[in-house]
C-alpha cells in the first residue's frame, strides 16, 4: 500500500475531529468533495479487511482430531473452548433477547443500520459516547480482533463496518446469528452460547429458559462488568434491561417480564474444561508433531479438520491407565507413610509404554500419573539410569562373541578400574558365593558381580553399540564398565523399543504413532510407512538371550509374573532398580506385546523405600496390564517365541505326599496353562 493511504488509514479519532470542524466551516465545499473522500478511504481501507475467502473459512472453521485405531477420538485441537451448535438447536429465547437487545432491525439492514450509526456517532461527537455496532459489526470484530481492533476510532468503526458489508454479501441471516452465538466470548475460558449456558447455569444451550437468555445475552455489553458470579447485582439489573427490551419489541408479555424481573440471580457455575481424553500425553505429544507438519502442508491444525489416525489401542490405554493409577496409589501410601514429620509430601511419579515388537506400533502410553497436575512426560521425555534393565545388553554382546548361557564366571567380589583411575566395585543384594555362576544364572539372578565380569570381558564401547542398534538412539551412553548397570540416563520410550527389537528376533524398528492423516471427508492426505526392520543382532543369538530372560519371570525376580498375576503366556523380562532405590524399572517382552514401566520422584535424589524395587514398584503395572490384556483379548495369550520354552527343571516328590499324585497335579498344571 502507498505510504500516503496507510498514513491517512492510520487517523485518529482527534484528527477526524479537526475534519469535522472544517466541513462545518465550509458546508458548501465539503458536500462537493466529502463523497470522493469517503470512497478513497473506503478503498485505503479494503485490503486492510479480511478477505472473502478468509470469511468463508472462518465459517468452516473445524478442529482436528485424534484417533485411535480402534475408531475412538482420543483428542481434538481446538483453538478456543467452544462447542459449535446449529442455530435450530439454540433456545428461542436466546435469540429473541439477542436480537430485541443488540439488533432489532437486524433483519432489515445488510450489515450496517444506518439510523444506529449517524446517531451513535452524532452521540459520540457530543461527548455521550454510544455504540453503534450491529450484530453483524460485532460479528466482525469477534471473528477478526486483530485485523480490526477494538480502539475508539473511526478508523476502526470503518474497518469493521467494511467487513460487515462482506459478511453479508456471503452469509445468510441465520448463518450469521450462528456464528455470531458460536463465536462471542463469555468469560472463564467460555466461548459461545453452548459452552456459556453449561458453564453458568450447567444445562446445553437448547434448554435456556427466558431469564438465563437474558442474564447471557446482558453480559454482551460488557462480560467483565456483568460478569454475574463476580458481580450478581450488576449482571441482574443488566438481566432486567434486557427482559424490558424484549417487551418493547413484542418478544415478552409485560406481566410475564415484571414477574421475572422480580426474581434473584440464579446460576449453577462450573468452569468446564477441555476433556483431557485417553491418552493426553498422546495428544500433547502429537500436537507438536502436527503443527510441524501442517506448517510444511499449509494446513491449519485448528481449522482444517484433520483426521489424525494413531496406532493406539484403547482397550489397551485403559488397561494402562487403570494399572499405572491403581499402583502409584498404593505406592503412594507408602511413601506418605514414610516422610519425615513436618517434610511436605512429594508426589511419586510413573510412566508406562506398550509397544507392538512385529510392526512398532505404539499401543498404550503413559506420561504421568495425573496430566492434570503433570504435563511432562515420563516417556518420551524423562532420561532416567535404568539400572539392571540395562544387563541384557550386555549378555547380547556376549553371546554374539561365541558364549553361551552356560559359561561361568565365580561369584566372587570385583574391583574393575575406570577412566581416571577410580575403582568401580559393584556390590549385591546378597554377599558373594565364590562359585561358579552361569550367565543365564547370573542375568536371572541379577548379579551385578557377574555382569561386571562379562563386562570386562566383552568392552563397555561393544555394548555401548548394540544398545544404540537395538533402540537406545537419543540419550548419550558414556562407555564405561559401570554402564553394565544402567547408569547413563535414557527414555522409557528407547528402552520398550530395545526391548521390542529382541522380541522381534534381533530387528530394529523405530516405535510409531501414527498411520495416516485425512482430511474432513476422509480423503488421505499423508500416509506413513514404518521403514523396512534393521536387523541388529543376529537373530539367533537374540532369541538365545530372549529365552535367558525367560528366566527372569520363571524363576528370577520378575517370578511374580506367574505366581501373583497368573499369566502364563511366552513372556520374558528384566526388572531394575537404581542406587539407593532412586527408580524402579521392569520391562516384558512377549511376541506380539512388549511392555515397560518406570516409577520414581522427579528428584532422583529421592529415594524410595524398599518398595521401590523394580520388582515391588514398576512390575506390578505391567502384570496388571497385561493381566487386563489377555482377559479382553487384545493379546494373544498363546503366541510363543521363535525358540522352544526351556522344560522345567524336575521336582522331588515332596515328602509325605504319593508320587502318582505328583504326576497327577503336574498334568493338571499342564492342562491350566494350556487353557490359559
Amino acid at each position: 500500500m502507498h505510504p500516503a493511504f496507510a498514513r491517512a488509514a492510520a487517523w485518529s479519532a482527534v484528527q477526524w475531529q479537526r475534519l469535522l470542524g472544517l466541513i462545518r466551516r465550509h458546508p458548501w465545499r465539503a458536500a462537493l468533495v466529502l463523497p470522493g473522500a469517503l470512497l478513497l478511504y473506503a478503498l485505503v481501507l479494503i485490503p486492510l479487511t479480511p478477505g472473502i475467502s478468509d470469511l468463508r473459512k472462518a465459517k468452516s472453521e473445524d478442529p482436528s482430531v485424534v484417533m485411535s485405531a480402534d475408531g475412538v477420538v482420543l483428542a481434538e485441537y481446538k483453538r478456543i473452548n467452544r462447542q459449535w451448535v446449529k442455530l435450530d438447536e439454540i433456545a428461542p429465547p436466546v435469540l429473541q433477547a439477542l436480537i430485541a437487545t443488540e439488533d432489532h432491525r437486524f433483519y432489515d439492514h445488510h450489515g450496517i443500520d444506518l439510523r444506529r450509526t449517524l446517531s451513535a456517532a452524532w452521540q459520540t461527537l457530543k461527548g455521550n459516547r454510544q455504540g453503534g455496532s450491529t450484530i453483524t459489526q460485532q460479528l466482525a470484530r469477534n471473528l477478526y480482533p486483530e485485523e480490526i481492533g477494538r480502539a475508539p476510532t473511526l478508523n476502526r468503526k470503518a474497518k469493521e463496518a467494511i467487513t460487515a458489508l462482506k459478511i453479508e454479501s456471503i452469509y445468510s441471516k441465520q448463518e450469521i446469528l450462528e456464528t455470531y452465538l458460536n463465536t462471542v466470548p463469555f468469560l472463564y475460558n467460555a466461548f459461545g452460547i453452548e459452552m456459556a449456558a453449561r458453564t453458568y447455569f450447567d444445562k446445553p444451550s437448547s434448554r435456556l429458559d427466558v431469564l438465563e437468555s437474558a442474564t447471557l445475552i446482558g453480559m454482551l455489553k460488557g462480560t467483565s462488568y456483568y460478569n454475574p458470579v463476580l458481580a450478581p447485582d450488576r449482571a441482574r439489573a443488566r438481566r432486567n434491561t434486557v427482559l424490558a427490551q424484549m417487551v418493547k419489541h413484542g418478544k415478552l408479555d409485560a406481566e410475564r417480564a415484571e414477574l421475572l424481573a422480580a426474581r434473584p440471580m440464579r446460576l449453577d457455575f462450573e468452569r468446564q474444561e477441555q476433556p483431557l481424553g485417553l491418552a493426553p500425553h498422546v495428544a500433547q505429544h502429537l500436537r507438536k508433531w502436527l503443527i510441524a507438519w501442517a506448517d510444511r502442508e499449509e494446513y491449519d491444525i485448528h481449522s482444517d479438520g484433520l483426521v489424525v489416525r494413531t496406532t493406539i489401542d484403547t482397550r489397551l490405554q485403559k488397561a494402562a491407565n487403570q494399572a499405572v493409577a491403581r499402583q502409584i496409589q498404593q505406592l503412594q501410601s507408602l511413601a506418605d507413610r514414610r516422610r519425615a514429620k513436618g517434610q511436605e509430601p512429594m508426589a511419586l511419579q510413573a510412566g508406562f509404554l506398550s509397544v507392538d515388537p512385529r510392526n512398532g506400533h505404539v499401543k498404550a502410553w503413559v506420561g504421568s500419573r495425573d496430566f492434570a497436575t503433570e504435563q511432562f512426560d515420563r516417556v518420551n521425555q524423562a532420561r532416567r539410569q535404568p539400572g539392571s534393565t540395562f544387563k541384557p545388553f550386555v549378555y547380547g554382546v556376549a553371546f554374539e562373541q561365541g558364549m553361551d548361557p552356560d559359561f561361568t564366571f565365580v561369584d566372587e567380589p570385583v574391583a574393575i578400574q575406570e577412566r581416571g583411575g577410580a575403582v568401580w566395585s559393584p556390590k549385591d543384594a546378597t554377599p558373594p558365593t565364590g562359585m561358579p555362576m552361569t550367565l543365564r544364572d547370573g542375568l536371572v539372578q541379577s548379579r551385578n558381580s557377574i555382569t561386571a565380569q562379562l563386562m570386562q570381558r566383552v568392552g563397555p564401547a561393544r555394548v555401548a553399540e548394540l544398545a544404540y542398534a537395538l533402540g537406545v538412539r537419543e540419550s548419550k551412553l558414556d562407555a564405561v564398565p559401570s554402564l553394565a548397570l544402567g547408569t547413563s540416563p535414557v527414555t522409557l520410550r528407547e528402552m520398550v523399543a530395545a526391548y521390542a527389537s529382541l522380541a522381534n528376533n534381533g530387528r530394529y524398528i523405530e516405535p510409531t504413532l501414527v498411520t495416516h492423516i485425512e482430511d474432513r471427508k476422509g480423503r488421505t492426505l499423508a500416509v506413513f510407512i514404518t521403514k523396512p526392520p534393521e536387523q541388529v543382532m543376529q537373530r539367533g543369538k537374540a532369541l538365545q538371550l530372549v529365552n535367558v530372560m525367560r528366566g527372569v519371570v520363571d524363576e528370577g525376580t520378575g517370578v511374580s509374573i506367574r505366581s501373583r498375576y497368573g499369566i502364563q503366556a511366552d513372556v520374558a523380562g528384566k526388572t531394575g532398580t537404581t542406587q539407593d532405590n532412586s527408580d524402579g524399572w521392569f520391562i516384558m517382552m512377549h511376541p506380539h506385546l512388549v511392555s515397560g514401566a518406570w516409577v520414581g520422584f522427579n528428584d532422583n535424589r529421592v529415594t524410595m523405600g524398599d518398595w521401590g524395587q523394580g520388582a515391588r514398584s514398576a512390575l506390578p503395572m505391567v502384570g496388571d496390564f497385561f493381566q487386563q490384556a489377555l482377559r479382553v483379548r487384545a493379546v494373544d495369550g498363546r503366541a510363543e517365541f521363535d525358540i522352544p520354552r526351556p522344560r522345567p527343571k524336575p521336582r522331588e516328590p515332596e515328602q509325605g505326599i504319593d508320587p502318582v499324585q505328583e504326576v497327577v497335579n503336574d498334568l493338571l498344571g499342564r492342562l491350566f496353562k494350556m487353557i490359559q
